[in-house]
């Protein structure tokens, strides 16, 4: 298993140093978001399918890796049809102001950070498809139920708040329908949902595998990068210079990343 970690690391900082000069290319910064998504879905194949053992892949290993490539490429599709009619997200636009004539040099430092997170993130990935239990268990079975949650949600999410950007009459108003009035990021919720699910599989009913353990970076890994690093911090900095006090008040009466429900209902 060390071998294909290595091999996953390896592939996927070549793939993001290519993605660094396409984004260089086009002047666009948001790219890396729909190119870190597909390069996750090929090491999460990878991970999945890889002949480590002798014989065919287990139907667990199946599973994670169909999850994986459907997770992949959904999310890379909606990024990419999102990042192609809309200027520059809002945080590499403003990595751009603040890293001024260095923004290059950071930004190839910056996406080999999301090389190396993505392999931390394969890891989990890797000992959740290869549980060696026999056979699909009633772990197998809630981990799936998560995993197909977790995908819908997201896909839920997106598509609520691409149909409310796509009417005028919303232009410059705070997203607070459907699931964006329990939650602030409700696609980052289930973006993090989906890796819980990994370790339901990985540590099984008894978890005596050792290995399965270590799936517990994904979601604790995850959700340290969604709400204090890269997703809520940079992006709530956006929304509150664009939409002023009606997100300050968004904040104040919604959740930011568990759904739950609004304190009040008055609208944004």
């Amino acid at each position: 298993m060390l071998f294909l970690i290595l091999f996953v690391t390896l592939g996927l900082c070549l793939w993001m140093a290519f993605v660094w000069a396409f984004q260089r290319a086009v002047g666009n910064g948001g790219w890396t978001d729909v190119f870190w998504s597909f390069g996750m879905g090929g090491a999460g194949l990878a991970c999945a399918l890889w002949p480590l053992e002798a014989g065919p892949p287990t139907e667990r290993q199946w599973i994670v890796g169909a999850v994986m490539a459907v997770w992949s490429l959904r999310l890379g599709l909606h990024l990419g049809s999102r990042v192609a009619k809309a200027p520059e997200d809002a945080r590499y636009a403003q990595f751009r102001r603040e890293w001024g004539e260095r923004f290059q040099s950071r930004m190839f430092g910056f996406l080999q950070a999301q090389a190396l997170s993505g392999a931390l993130l394969s890891v989990a990935i890797l000992v959740a498809a290869r549980n060696p239990a026999s056979g699909l268990v009633w772990s197998d079975m809630a981990a799936g139920l998560i995993l197909f949650i977790a995908i819908v949600g997201e896909s839920l999410a997106d598509r609520q708040l691409a149909r409310f950007r796509s009417d005028p009459l919303n232009h410059g108003k705070v997203c607070r329908v459907g699931l964006w009035s329990w939650s602030r990021h409700p696609n980052y919720f289930f973006e993090w949902l989906l890796w819980l699910a990994l370790p339901i599989m990985a540590i099984g009913p008894a978890g005596s595998w050792p290995w399965g353990w270590m799936a517990l970076v994904g979601p604790g890994f995850m959700a340290w990068l969604l709400i204090r690093v890269s997703g809520i911090p940079p992006l709530e900095q956006a929304m509150r210079r664009s939409r002023g006090q009606a997100y300050r008040d968004y904040q104040s009466q919604v959740s930011a990343f568990l759904p739950w429900p609004p304190r009040t209902n008055r609208p944004g």
